[in-house]
């Protein structure tokens, strides 16, 4: 168990915000925090793995304390038993990839554990290499491979897809899946993207302006209807076009691009560049736009 009950200063577009997060994580829990940007979820994380210091509060783990304002505890982050794995993937450009993992090992059972994670991540054909050589799908494992190597209590992805092509994107949510699942490690993920916190995650907390509004599941956060449908699917809007007496709605889906025919009351509700959700009952589809 996660609990975090912390205050911090929070410089934003709008100022500096009094930020106050309050937030329990389940143990083995897949969680991502959700919101625009600026609204603290980075700095959230940050505070978690002690890369940044809070104004007061607690942070406790496993009955652990991390933090405490008042009893002046406050473990550096070699102390805290976390995983961190950064947007920009931040490996030793001199060291191979089996040395950047090394690297981060302390103990002889865990430089043993290097092999095992080069294993996991398809990476013993490449472990020689340097990571100029590497794409960014590779080094992005490299990045949550090295991650791994203490074997952490918690493993922290702040926003790590982001700069991916969408099928090598689909590609590493499925072997961070896998990981999660084998593995049994509590994840915190910072993302902005609505499929892949859907596909993911067991519970969403969504973020505004410093403040953690409304944790619940991301379907349950996403959809305003609840559905019966058997299908549903979440894609962007690309286009809708009005054709009386219907509208037809094309959405990219995955990889993929997918055209509806709906009715043009619904069609006035999608806008181009916003996410939907698509539900199909009896071979009639229904799309709806998703809301924070």
């Amino acid at each position: 168990m996660i609990s975090v009950n912390v205050t911090k200063e929070l410089s934003s577009a709008e100022g500096v915000l009094q930020a106050f997060f309050e937030l329990e994580i389940e143990s083995g829990e897949f969680l991502t925090l959700f919101g625009p940007s600026g609204a603290g979820k980075t700095t959230l994380m940050r505070l978690i793995a002690g890369l940044e210091t809070p104004r007061s509060g607690t942070i406790m783990v496993d009955g652990e304390i991390w933090f405490d304002s008042d009893k002046k505890i406050n473990l550096t982050p070699q102390k805290r038993s976390i995983g961190f794995v950064f947007q920009d993937y931040a490996l030793f450009p001199t060291m191979s990839v089996r040395q950047n993992l090394l690297f981060a090992a302390q103990t002889q059972e865990e430089r043993l554990y290097v092999e095992t994670l080069l294993e996991m991540t398809e990476l013993q054909s490449l472990s020689h290499r340097l990571p100029a050589t590497l794409s960014g799908g590779q080094k992005q494992r490299v990045a949550l491979a090295r991650a791994l190597v203490r074997r952490p209590k918690v493993l922290l992805l702040d926003e790590p897809l982001s700069a991916l092509d969408p099928l090598m994107r689909q590609k590493l949510q499925d072997e961070i899946a896998l990981f999660h699942q084998k593995l049994g490690i509590t994840i915190l993920l910072v993302s902005h993207d609505i499929a892949e916190t859907i596909k993911l995650s067991h519970r969403l907390a969504a973020v505004e302006a410093g403040r953690i509004v409304r944790v619940c599941p991301p379907m349950e956060f996403f959809a305003r209807h609840k559905l019966s449908g058997k299908l549903q699917l979440v894609g962007e809007v690309l286009k809708v076009e009005f054709e009386m007496p219907v509208a037809i709605v094309t959405l990219l889906v995955g990889s993929s691009v997918v055209q509806a025919v709906i009715t043009q009351e619904e069609g006035k509700n999608l806008r181009i560049g916003e996410h939907a959700l698509i539900a199909v009952k009896a071979y009639n589809p229904i799309v709806l736009p998703l809301t924070r």
